[in-house]
């Protein structure tokens, strides 16, 4: 029996291998990319992945994307998995607001929460000055955005709260600064606050949710520039979800990680909404948040995440998803959470995996389209696809940096690179010192 389940196996696997071989397109430069950009076609929502947040190319390769969407297909914003107030001062920097800044440098040095290397790096440096750039040869109300999906920032979310009502609305900042007070014997530290509720039955939700419907009720009569008063809406929100999310947290299971994907899901439609209903929106999220969470083992312990909801919430052909991967190279990560920055080893990828069977295609840098296999039963296998997180120790990776995936469900498309170098981060400062790897798997 275990010969045949080998035989099975090894055969499964020479299968894909010659479809991949015939059927990838090598990538070397943006060119390359044609074939892409015309099966994007109309999409409303491209959701741009990656394998890790501390990879050189995957950056690079979603920048160049990034560029042809924009210039040839007219994409409205970027938005990313980032903190909405440090990318909100992005947005006014690339948007060429006065006072935003004098460099994209300067702007992205700012970015002091852990993993500070996701968005303060050189790649995101050279991405921004392009973005400002385009944009100033260009009416205001035409310039790109830039915008942060995730709902980590509830006190840097509060304090850009009151600074604006403190100006602009006292009423409202009286109701601001009693949500503030409620998180303050926490330090705003959504961890701590969480440890309290689970002891003591209280909590700061009524007070958030009172600033939400205070802040929703005015914002119509505040007159200053209309995307202030979106974001000051948007901390709002992400007041609120932070709030769920920290107590859920504390209790394990799914529902926090299904609060923090909702909430990114809503805000690119608040922010659809906001750009006009015709706009058109880049994603960059890990690929555990853009690729359809249903092709996966996620599905069975209830979670779901911004690439299932939108395509669900949207028509066929609105949204297209394209995963990332690779074989061998180096990536910037932490052995634990909150740890310092590290280069870090990426081993060859475990035989069997996704990553296994492109290397075994061809070492070359390729671009696979899923739509001919989505039929074909030898791609309805769960095969695993390698996920790094912030927080990375190879040497176990085969026990937990594997997500089985039905790859044709899970993306419309797949950028491999067969070896990879970590990115390039701007801190070099305690917090986000680069410090070599104490275990054989150091770079």
């Amino acid at each position: 029996m275990n010969r045949l389940f080998y035989d099975i196996r090894q055969a499964t696997d020479e299968y894909i291998i010659d479809q991949l071989r015939e059927n990838s397109h090598f990538i070397r430069s943006s060119e390359d990319l044609d074939p892409l950009i015309e099966k994007i076609g109309d999409a409303q929502y491209v959701l741009l992945g990656e394998a890790s947040h501390g990879t050189h190319e995957y950056y690079t390769w979603r920048t160049r994307i990034t560029k042809r969407l924009i210039l040839e297909k007219g994409f409205s914003f970027i938005a990313v998995e980032g903190d909405w107030p440090d990318c909100y001062q992005l947005n006014r920097y690339i948007k060429g607001y006065p006072d935003a800044g004098k460099s994209a440098f300067d702007v992205l040095q700012k970015f002091n929460r852990w993993p500070t290397w996701m968005w303060a790096n050189w790649e995101v440096v050279a991405l921004t000055e392009w973005l400002r750039s385009h944009n100033l040869q260009l009416p205001l109300q035409d310039r790109i955005g830039f915008y942060g999906l995730d709902v980590y920032s509830l006190g840097e979310s509060l304090e850009a709260i009151l600074g604006y009502l403190e100006k602009t609305d006292p009423q409202a900042y009286r109701i601001a600064l009693k949500a503030s007070s409620c998180f303050e014997p926490f330090n705003y530290d959504g961890s701590e606050y969480a440890h309290h509720t689970e002891l003591v039955p209280e909590s700061c939700e009524n007070e958030v949710v009172d600033l939400l419907k205070e802040i929703r009720s005015k914002k119509i009569n505040y007159n200053t520039d209309h995307e202030t008063v979106f974001s000051t809406e948007q901390n709002a929100y992400v007041a609120l979800h932070a709030e769920n999310y920290y107590r859920e947290m504390i209790k394990g299971g799914p529902l926090s990680w299904n609060i923090r994907d909702r909430h990114m899901a809503s805000t690119l439609d608040r922010l659809v909404r906001f750009h006009g209903d015709n706009s058109k929106v880049i994603v960059w999220e890990h690929n555990t948040h853009i690729g359809d969470a249903r092709a996966t083992d996620m599905a069975d312990q209830g979670m779901v995440n911004v690439g299932e909801l939108l395509s669900i919430r949207h028509k066929k052909g609105k949204v297209f998803k394209v995963g990332f991967g690779s074989y061998k190279g180096g990536v910037i990560a932490g052995r634990r959470w909150g740890g310092v920055m590290r280069k870090i080893r990426l081993p060859e990828s475990i035989k069997g995996s996704w990553e296994y069977l492109m290397h075994k295609s061809g070492s070359q840098d390729k671009l696979v389209f899923f739509d001919q296999w989505k039929e074909d039963p030898t791609f309805e296998n769960h095969i695993g696809h390698r996920a790094v997180g912030v927080v990375y120790n190879p040497e176990y990776e085969q026990f937990g940096n594997y997500v089985p995936s039905i790859m044709p469900m899970r993306y419309d498309a797949f950028i491999y690179i067969d070896k990879t170098k970590p990115l390039y981060p701007l801190h070099i400062i305690p917090n986000g010192l680069i410090v070599p790897d104490t275990f054989p798997w150091g770079l």
